[in-house]
């Protein structure tokens, strides 16, 4: 994605809308595991998929924070 080049309110935004997908396969994982008719593949899927918004957000986040020679 062109994610690496972004200036800090695309940034922000970028994060906030992947937040909001993860927060979104967070809610999918817990209706399938309520639901009682888990499907172990599919939850494994969408929690690989979660880790991976979240591992793109912290990248995102160590973007926005200058480095600090000391």
């Amino acid at each position: 994605m062109g994610e690496d080049f972004l200036d800090q309110d695309a940034l922000r935004a970028r994060i906030m809308q992947l937040r909001s997908e993860h927060r979104a396969l967070d809610g999918q994982i817990t209706a399938l595991i309520e639901t009682g008719v888990a499907d172990q593949l599919k939850i494994a899927r969408l929690k690989k998929e979660k880790l991976f918004l979240k591992d793109r957000i912290s990248a995102l986040e160590d973007q926005m924070t200058p480095d600090i020679i000391a």
